[in-house]
């Protein structure tokens, strides 16, 4: 029976040994979600948890069971990565982002998440000194718990109040330190859906630059940026980048949410050429290796996976193949997300929540796959447990790095128009509850 009590809701909370909801993982709040569903006898409306809310590209599904039919499931892919798919991606990243990627700099990973993490390990061995991640919030937290496992001193800030030119000061007071190795954020950005203007991305490029800092670019969410449309191969206007203002780059390029191909957990890692080749000495002595691009491939990745899933790099190769040439629009099918994002956020706005990130300079952000809500002046953990309560699962902003109240909200599990509904009548009720909150 929805809405529970605030002791209910507690018990449930410490029966599953979470300390503090506010700064519990996803997969927690998931896991607390499932034991109210069963405690409640009621379905929960899932705004947690970025599954992808469309079906799994066909292309990619058909060539990966021919692959698999073809016999190389009993043969160690190449740890660099099969030849196809490198050069796939090499033409991919011409045709939507417009810059060159020679075909040896790309190399795929177990999803962005495993590329990340193998690249924060060997980003700690850079250069002796450079020992901090720095990170731009708010932030996709699990990069953020990988720096943490590493050992990886890390450098954090809220983005919110230093857009446009702001961003330089920001940098350099930072970055001066002389400490940072590299720095990442997601743009789109995971949880804000806010974009990186051409002249922020000029600014991260020149400061990465200035102070020999590697650019973790990722683009879970490449192309999604409805505002505009970019999905026509080779054709104007083309996916912003930092590539196109710095050498100092890496880009994580993942199937999971472009093509809705989350579970064979396929990504590339695409090093510019000159950090592919770029001689660190401390970095070669430890694993007797020229460069950092080998470091990173014979040295990390063998050790972490021994390689990533032969057969679904056939699957990523067939969609980025099919994308270059025109015959699969990745964009246009995930347009989806930004009609859902745009429906949801009406409901939101007649009960009486806000957008907490709402603008890139001067436009209004877009409509995707994410975006942050808050609720008059109400903290993020009262507003995560009230919503929890109603039968509405989120994670806060906090988890993300966010210095701003608020949670996040996912829009791909919305699907069915009886999920719709439950969420209409749920913030009604929450709002009718807490109108006084919101009116503050």
């Amino acid at each position: 029976m929805l809405p529970i009590s605030k002791n209910e809701l507690q018990n449930v909370i410490d029966s599953l040994g979470i300390v503090n909801i506010t700064t519990a993982t996803i997969r927690q709040i998931c896991s607390l979600a499932a034991a109210l569903e069963k405690h409640t006898d009621s379905d929960f409306v899932h705004l947690e948890i970025g599954n992808p809310g469309l079906p799994a590209e066909h292309i990619g599904v058909e060539a990966e069971m021919e692959a698999l039919r073809g016999g190389i499931a009993n043969k160690y892919p190449s740890i660099e990565g099969i030849k196809p798919l490198k050069e796939a991606g090499s033409d991919f990243l011409k045709a939507f982002l417009d810059i060159n990627v020679p075909s040896k700099c790309i190399v795929p990973t177990v999803g962005s998440m495993q590329g990340s993490f193998t690249l924060q390990l060997l980003l700690k061995r850079r250069i002796p000194g450079k020992d901090t991640i720095l990170i731009m919030n708010p932030g996709f937290p699990a990069q953020r718990h990988q720096a943490k496992i590493l050992g990886l001193e890390v450098a954090e800030f809220d983005f919110y109040n230093f857009r446009g030119e702001a961003l330089r000061d920001k940098l350099e007071e930072i970055m001066s330190s002389g400490r940072i190795t590299a720095m990442i954020y997601s743009n789109p950005n995971n949880p804000a859906w806010t974009n990186l203007t051409d002249e922020e991305l000029r600014i991260i490029g020149e400061m990465a630059t200035k102070h020999d800092v590697i650019i973790l670019e990722d683009l879970a969410y490449l192309g999604m940026d409805f505002r505009e449309y970019m999905g026509e191969p080779y054709k104007a206007p083309f996916i912003p980048t930092v590539a196109k203002y710095t050498d100092n780059y890496i880009l994580l390029v993942s199937a999971s949410k472009i093509f809705s191909y989350a579970g064979q957990r396929i990504a590339l890692v695409c090093m510019s050429d000159k950090v592919y080749h770029t001689h660190y000495k401390e970095m070669s002595d430890f694993f007797e290796m020229p460069n950092f691009g080998d470091c990173y491939i014979y040295g990390i990745l063998y050790a972490s996976s021994s390689g990533t899933a032969h057969s679904a790099q056939y699957a990523l190769t067939a969609m980025m193949r099919a994308a270059v040439e025109g015959k699969l629009d990745f964009v246009k099918q995930s347009e989806e997300y930004g009609r859902r994002a745009q429906r949801i956020k009406k409901m939101l706005a007649e009960n009486g929540f806000h957008l907490v990130y709402d603008k890139d300079g001067e436009r209004p952000i877009s409509d995707g796959f994410f975006f942050t809500i808050g609720y008059g002046d109400m903290k993020s953990e009262e507003l995560q447990r009230e919503l929890m309560r109603h039968g509405i699962s989120s994670i806060s902003l906090p988890t993300t790095g966010s210095e701003q109240d608020g949670i996040r909200a996912c829009v791909s599990n919305i699907i069915e128009e009886e999920t719709y509904r439950n969420l209409e009548e749920r913030l009604k009720a929450f709002h009718k509850e807490n109108k006084k909150v919101s009116e503050v």
